[in-house]
C-alpha cells in the first residue's frame, strides 16, 4: 500500500511534527488563515524583509497566491510525510539562495537568506499564529505555547536557519521582539502591503464581496497587531477588548463548521494525513492537555 506521496514510504510515516504535537493540533484550525494575514501585515514592518519580498516578486499581482503558498507550505511542512515536508524546505532554501535586494539609500545588495530576514519572517509568523490563536480562544496553555515555539524550530531549520538561535519559548519569542523594535519601521514597502491587504484589487463584480468579507478579516487581523504596530502604520490601535471579543466571536463560528467540510477544501492536507496515518491523526485541541 502506498501514500499520498506515492511511495511505500511514505504509508504511516507522521512527518516532521507528528499527530502528538501541538502543532499538528493548532495548524488545523481556522483562526490560522486571519493569523497568517496578521503575519504578512508585521512582516512588512522589517524594511529589509519586506524589501526582499517586493523586489522580487510581484506582489499586488500575486498577492493572493503568495498567501495560499504559504499556506501550502505550512501544511505540507505540518502534516507532510518527511520527505515531502523536506523537499518542500529544499525548495524554499533553493530560491533563497537565488535571490538578492538592493537599499535604495546606500546601493548595498543583501541575499534574501540572511539569518536576521529568516528569523524574522519566522518569528513574525510563528507570534502571529500564537497570538491569533490564543486570543480567539484556542485552548493552548502556557507550556502548550511554549513547547509549540520550541516545535516551531523545525520550521526555522526548513527555511534555512540554525534552530539553537530561533526563539523556543514565550519569553525568548517576546525578548527578540523587544531586541528587534529598533529596527522596525513603516517605509515606502511597507505602506505598498498595507495599502494592498487594506484594499485588494478585486474585479468590480467582487468589489461588494470583498466589503463585506475581505474587510472583515483584514480589520481583524490589522487590530490585533501590536501596539507598536499601529504606532508605526500611523492609525490609532482599536480598543484592545473589543479586538478579542471580535476575534473570539470569530473563532467561535468558524470552529462551529464540521471540520470534516473545512477540511474538503483544497489542497486537504490534513485529510491526506489521515488516510496516511488513520483516523486517530484527526487534529483536535483535546490532544494538547497541560
Amino acid at each position: 500500500m502506498t501514500g499520498t506521496t506515492g511511495t511505500a514510504d511514505a504509508w504511516g510515516d507522521p512527518g516532521l511534527f507528528g499527530p502528538g504535537s501541538v502543532t499538528w493540533q493548532a495548524h488545523g484550525d481556522p483562526m490560522m488563515w486571519i493569523a497568517g494575514v496578521r503575519a504578512l501585515w508585521l512582516q512588512a514592518l522589517h524594511p529589509r524583509a519586506v524589501r526582499g519580498v517586493l523586489q522580487n516578486s510581484e506582489f499586488r499581482e500575486d498577492a493572493w497566491g503568495r498567501l495560499l503558498r504559504t499556506a501550502d507550505f505550512v501544511g505540507t511542512t505540518t502534516y507532510g510525510d518527511t520527505t515531502a515536508a523536506e523537499r518542500a524546505g529544499a525548495r524554499v532554501r533553493r530560491i533563497h539562495r537565488l535571490l538578492g535586494a538592493t537599499d535604495p539609500d546606500t546601493g548595498e545588495r543583501y541575499g534574501v537568506d540572511e539569518p536576521a530576514l529568516l528569523r524574522w519572517v519566522h518569528c513574525a509568523e510563528v507570534g502571529s499564529y500564537l497570538h491569533v490563536l490564543r486570543r480567539s480562544g484556542y485552548p493552548l496553555t502556557d507550556a502548550a505555547a511554549d513547547r509549540y515555539l520550541a516545535e516551531q524550530r523545525t520550521g526555522a531549520r526548513l527555511v534555512g536557519l540554525d534552530p539553537a538561535g530561533v526563539p523556543a519559548s514565550r519569553a525568548g519569542l517576546s525578548a527578540y521582539f523587544e531586541a528587534v523594535r529598533p529596527e522596525l519601521a513603516a517605509g515606502p514597502e511597507a505602506r505598498e502591503v498595507d495599502d494592498f491587504l487594506r484594499r485588494p484589487p478585486v474585479h468590480p463584480l467582487l468589489t461588494p464581496a470583498r466589503r463585506l468579507l475581505w474587510t472583515r478579516v483584514a480589520n481583524l487581523a490589522y487590530g490585533s497587531l501590536p501596539p507598536y504596530a499601529h504606532e508605526l502604520y500611523g492609525r490609532p490601535a482599536p480598543e484592545p477588548e473589543a479586538v478579542t471579543r471580535r476575534l473570539r466571536l470569530t473563532g467561535t463560528a468558524l470552529r462551529a463548521v464540521p471540520a470534516r467540510l473545512r477540511w474538503q477544501l483544497p489542497p486537504k492536507h490534513i485529510v491526506r494525513a489521515m488516510r496516511r496515518l488513520g483516523p486517530g491523526a484527526r487534529p483536535t485541541p483535546c490532544k494538547l492537555g497541560a
